[in-house]
């Protein structure tokens, strides 16, 4: 294999499926080419299961090809039934409008869009083009060359045929010739020759491919990428408090940090390939560390940094690292009010009345972290108690507002995992 980024993808487990993989070789090593990978406004933000496409984006970028970001805006008033059990929701057009101009921000940060870069990306929404469609003429010159049969085969019509009580729209079945047409309109426009995506979307590439032979008599080609699943068989991409967004205002860079901080040891070596830059004989000396010294977390210090810096920047980064070293030592203390608040978002939370001095035995109590007094006396006892990183040992001690950080907050700790935040008016 010629290409080096072939190569590089193959050996970081990022090819899943690919058409004609020797074409697409010499096609790589001949000439820079045009590449672009779709995403579909569903919400008002992108979601780390983005990330890996976006980054194989950026990677084809590093190794000068040409990406092209393709909001669907127009897709996304249509809805995909890529991996999904039931008719999705139509969304209003103007929540979907909304929703493209926010990813389009939001997904900017991964490439270079500087026109004066060697091989700049494009930022484009396919509503441009597929709101001005005729549907006389689009039935004519693009329907036909959609054999039903072929149409029928697709996994994501099929899965959904099969379940009468589900079944599929008109509209979800048209999908597929909708990004069809993407990929001819790029193929035409921008010389466009390349399209990547989630496994998922391996039915709806390669319609792309067909459309563009069956019309032009051209080639191109299709690369598909693992979808991302943990060890343990459990869903990527969620925590106890939902989907991590790459938007901060919906998932602090802190929240970041702790969820690639959290990976598991036998996912570690995989996610450090498929979602950083790092040389792979770094990645691999990263795993003999893990397996040698696993408590030190080395690999996952490395991917949860590296992963922050990317979405959220240098700064964030750091901020994120100072607060989890901070609840690590039990150094809350040091926290700024805009830390406390990014280390306990979506920490059960207690308001005491305003004025009060209340016993911590009372307090343990009224935020559920102990049953009874009974319990709670026990817990102060066996030393399992902190209050704002200092060890309760009296059982008469009470919290106030001069005992507050910052005359505000304090901050419980039951054990070693258990937090809960205590707001004093």
């Amino acid at each position: 294999m010629r290409s080096a980024l072939l190569r590089d993808l193959h050996a970081r487990g990022l090819v899943a499926d690919v058409t004609n993989v020797d074409e697409l070789d010499r096609h790589l090593t001949e000439a820079a080419r045009t590449v672009y990978c779709g995403f579909d406004p569903t919400a008002d933000s992108l979601h780390i299961g983005s990330l890996v496409p976006l980054l194989t984006l950026r990677r084809f970028q590093f190794a000068d090809h040409r990406p092209i970001l393709l909001i669907g805006g127009g897709t996304g008033l249509i809805g995909d039934p890529s991996g999904k059990a039931s008719e999705r929701p139509l969304n209003p057009k103007e929540q979907v409008e909304a929703w493209a101009e926010r990813l389009q921000a939001q997904a900017a940060r991964f490439l270079e869009f500087d026109k004066n870069a060697a091989h700049p990306a494009e930022l484009l929404d396919n509503y441009q083009w597929l709101s001005r469609l005729d549907v006389i003429s689009f039935l004519r010159d693009v329907g036909k060359a959609f054999p039903v049969g072929a149409m029928l085969g697709r996994e994501s019509v099929r899965s959904r045929l099969g379940r009468a009580e589900v079944g599929l729209s008109y509209t979800e079945f048209s999908y597929q010739i909708l990004q069809a047409y993407d990929f001819l309109e790029l193929w035409r426009t921008r010389q466009c020759t390349i399209q990547i995506g989630g496994q998922d979307q391996w039915g709806n590439i390669t319609a792309g491919i067909d459309l563009i032979r069956r019309t032009t008599g051209g080639t191109a080609y299709g690369l598909t990428l693992p979808l991302v699943t943990r060890s343990d068989g459990s869903k990527f991409g969620k925590t106890e408090a939902g989907t991590v967004w790459l938007d901060p205002r919906r998932t602090s860079a802190y929240e970041m940090y702790q969820f690639w901080l959290n990976t598991a040891d036998a996912d570690v070596d995989r996610f450090l390939r498929y979602f950083t830059f790092l040389p792979l004989e770094e990645i691999d000396e990263l795993g003999r560390a893990t397996r040698r010294r696993p408590e030190e977390r080395a690999a996952q210090r490395v991917l949860a940094r590296e992963i922050t810096h990317l979405v959220h920047g240098e700064t964030a980064m750091r901020q994120a690292e100072g607060i989890s070293e901070a609840l690590f030592t039990g150094n809350v203390a040091s926290l700024n009010d805009s830390e406390l608040e990014q280390a306990f978002q979506g920490v059960p939370r207690t308001v005491l009345p305003a004025g009060a001095t209340v016993p911590v035995v009372d307090v343990l109590l009224a935020t559920g972290l102990a049953a009874s007094k009974r319990a709670a006396r026990e817990l102060v006892s066996a030393g399992a108690i902190e209050v704002n990183g200092e060890r309760v040992k009296d059982l008469g001690a009470a919290i106030t507002r001069s005992t507050a950080l910052r005359g505000r907050y304090v901050v419980l700790r039951k054990g070693k995992r258990t937090y809960h935040l205590v707001t004093v008016p």
